[in-house]
């Protein structure tokens, strides 16, 4: 008798993603995202409702005498109010009615009309006539299957998982127009793991999709923090994704009223103009040309120089500056080329920061990380006061971090950190920081320098000048090694098949007028 073989269950958003998915049909990923998140977003608010609705109903212990809807009941526990005709059980019994688009779209308006905090966040979509109602009557029934019976109580941390998880994906079905409201899940969790915002502010000016806020939180709870002990500042330009980040905030239960939207941007019309964060964290598009730098000439945040009109990196790290508080930190992503330049003015404004001790740790990136751009990419972490006390002083040092060649390939096109890999970096960084660290330089990947050596390299800040290369390893595994290469080969050679078939019926379909 033929052994059975042990197949391994896939994680449920593994599970929800591949089977929406093929509900999408003829929608392609930038619009289907708004179907399907909102959709999770109405399921979680309904859970969360239902939930408080039911106690209120049985009316016991501090709920006796309570109405159960009374809409200032939900507000005094923070839970959004759902009116009956927007409840999930409501919409799932009208399912499979040709109408349900309609009813849908009435159940956002409604929810958006009873609680101030949504209005014109949520998706109305739904009757379109791209979407079929019989899909969206699928999407529904599979939305219904999340946090069933017990896990109801966790449906916040199932839901916010699920949701996250779609981000990304529809991020990767994007290609690059997800990076703009998608920064890759390994980079988030390294810029917060190296910072560590335990307490205080916490501010992204270009915050996307909000993943930057929800690492955070997700940070404070692992290490046995208090939520409370953070508060998140942001702001975005593009209406589309700000919408994306309420509702993925709003799915975590974390307090948004102060991530900001308008049309101008953090440059023009910054939002936070008074702030002055512990942290700032944030992906600001890599060498934007379109930042309306003429407008800005002589503006205060220029501290260390005139940044140039045609490109905003320099004026990126100078804004960051301007809202770092006395001993806060920033970490965030720019282009490699940052680096080096000595163009328009950028060496000299380099030099400045440099002179001014604010640059604590450059990082090197590996490429393919992410999916909007294939410019090599950097971390930098500025500090503003490196001699506070806090940590050890580190006022005439700094720390160069290599990762070329780390992380590993998801598919042909992208590549991502471990969690190893993450914790390797931030324990070298913290090590080198702390009082208490045992730090020492790694030829190939770290090294700690000196701000003198650094004025000697005309304050170019390219990791790959200063960490060297590393030395010869006697215990090559050349099995392990030929078993990555496999993996890699059999990677692409999938995804050249899977494109072959996508040609040969996009060929199929094309019809060839007799002569």
């Amino acid at each position: 008798m033929a052994k059975k073989k042990n197949v391994e269950k896939e994680p449920i958003e593994k599970q929800l993603w591949k089977a929406a998915d093929k509900l999408r049909k003829n929608i392609d990923a930038a619009e289907y995202k708004h179907v399907v998140l909102g959709l999770l977003f109405l399921r979680y608010i309904s859970d969360s409702f239902e939930s408080l609705h039911d106690k209120l109903k049985k009316g016991e212990g501090e709920y006796e005498g309570a109405d159960p809807e009374d809409r200032d009941e939900y507000r005094a526990e923070n839970v959004f109010f759902v009116p009956p005709s927007a409840r999930w059980t409501y919409l799932q019994s009208r399912a499979k009615l040709p109408e349900i688009g309609t009813d849908v779209d009435e159940a956002m308006d409604a929810i958006e009309k009873d609680n101030p905090s949504l209005k014109g966040v949520l998706p109305k979509v739904y009757a379109r006539g791209n979407l079929d109602p019989t899909s969206l009557g699928g999407l529904i029934d599979l939305m219904s299957n999340i946090a069933l019976g017990d896990a109801k109580d966790r449906s916040a941390d199932v839901l916010g998982h699920v949701f996250e998880y779609f981000l990304g994906e529809f991020a990767l079905a994007e290609g690059k127009k997800g990076g703009q409201f998608y920064t890759p899940r390994s980079v988030v969790q390294l810029l917060v793991e190296m910072l560590e915002p335990y307490k205080g502010r916490v501010f992204d000016p270009c915050c996307g999709s909000g993943g930057m806020f929800v690492q955070s939180e997700k940070f404070v709870t692992e290490k046995q923090g208090k939520l409370n002990d953070i508060s998140i500042y942001g702001q975005e330009s593009n209406l589309t994704t700000w919408r994306l980040a309420k509702m993925n905030l709003a799915i975590r239960g974390i307090d948004s009223s102060q991530v900001k939207w308008n049309n101008e941007g953090s440059f023009l019309n910054d939002a936070h103009k008074d702030l002055k964060a512990d942290y700032v964290i944030a992906n600001p598009p890599f060498n934007d040309s379109d930042w309306s730098g003429d407008l800005l000439r002589g503006d205060g945040r220029w501290k260390y120089g005139e940044p140039p009109s045609g490109n905003a990196n320099y004026a990126w790290i100078q804004h960051f500056l301007y809202h770092i508080g006395p001993s806060g930190q920033a970490g965030f992503v720019l282009a490699k080329g940052a680096l080096t330049s000595m163009t328009s003015g950028e060496g000299d404004i380099r030099q400045a920061l440099m002179e001014a001790r604010l640059v604590d740790c450059i990082i090197n990136l590996p490429a393919k990380l992410f999916l909007n751009t294939q410019i090599p990419a950097s971390l930098w972490f500025l500090s503003r006061d490196k001699a506070n006390g806090k940590f050890r002083n580190r006022a005439d040092e700094i720390l160069f971090i290599d990762t070329r060649n780390l992380g590993h390939l998801i598919n042909r096109r992208t590549r991502e950190f471990s969690n190893e890999d993450i914790t390797r970096i931030a324990d070298t960084y913290h090590n080198w920081r702390n009082t208490d660290g045992e730090y020492e330089d790694m030829p190939g990947f770290c090294c700690s320098v000196s701000m003198e050596q650094v004025s000697e390299m005309d304050y170019v800040l390219t990791p790959g000048r200063y960490v060297g290369l590393p030395k010869e390893e006697d215990d090559f595994d050349f099995a392990e090694r030929f078993s990555e290469l496999q993996k890699e080969l059999f990677m692409q050679v999938e995804e050249e098949n899977r494109l072959n078939v996508l040609i040969q019926e996009n060929l199929s379909k094309v019809e060839i007028p007799n002569e």
